[in-house]
């Protein structure tokens, strides 16, 4: 059922969207609509850097993730894509059987003059996902749907670890954070159906159900950084 919620494209995923709608609202809520305020990292990288950098992170399905990170101010574009695998099984079909080593993940290129790294990990912890989730996250099951930080360089690594830690500590969630920090890999973007999903298809069962929430969630804990018109990738192209 859940690889029919995700149908590909085009005249598949509104035949069966419609087919799901009772299923996917006589559903008992998702925790992906929870959302759960964590105080800021203790450990951030230096502030005042002029060049824009690059965060990847994943959590579930990259459809809310990247609708998230797309309404925070200071950040330039979220790309949905596959990280933590080899660039011949980077496709939608192939990361869905959950034996590649891909995970959904969405690639943040933002301004750290206006948003830190460490910003990007609160929300990412607080309102994208439930990091206390096993390869899963909501109604998706398997390691493509795993939480996971994918440094881009070691000080980011850094910043990562000591924060999961911070937050394990502090005992910030009712489970242990069972967030991998997984260095050294490559991310590839996605097939362009799947960019900007959010937002173009608001209306969507398993947006309305499972990720629009977390567009509220973003707007309520975070007002200070949440911005009404999201950065788009189509608006790029």
């Amino acid at each position: 059922m859940i690889s029919l919620l995700k149908a590909h494209s085009g005249k598949a995923a509104l035949v069966v969207g419609a087919a799901l709608m009772a299923f996917a609202f006589a559903t008992p809520r998702s925790t992906a609509e929870e959302a759960h305020l964590v105080p800021p990292p203790a450990v951030d990288e230096p502030a005042g850097r002029a060049a824009p950098e690059v965060a990847v992170v994943a959590g579930g399905c990259f459809w809310g993730v990247q609708g998230v990170f797309q309404h925070v101010k200071g950040v330039v574009s979220a790309v949905s894509g596959y990280d933590g695998g080899a660039k011949d099984t980077a496709h939608y079909d192939m990361t869905s059987r959950g034996d590649t080593g891909h995970a959904e993940s969405v690639r943040i290129t933002f301004d750290p003059k206006t948003v830190s790294y460490g910003r990007i990990l609160q929300i990412y912890f607080s309102v994208a996902h439930d990091p206390t989730e096993l390869n899963r996250q909501g109604p998706d099951e398997g390691t493509q749907y795993r939480s996971a930080i994918f440094p881009t360089n070691e000080e980011q690594a850094r910043v990562a670890k000591a924060y999961i830690a911070e937050l394990n500590q502090a005992h910030a969630f009712g489970a242990p954070i069972v967030t991998t920090i997984e260095e050294n890999r490559t991310f590839y973007p996605a097939e362009a159906y799947h960019q900007d999903f959010l937002v173009q298809n608001p209306t969507y069962p398993y947006i309305v159900f499972n990720d629009l929430p977390k567009i509220e969630n973003l707007k309520r804990l975070f007002p200070e950084v949440y911005r009404t018109d999201p950065v788009l990738v189509g608006a790029r192209s």
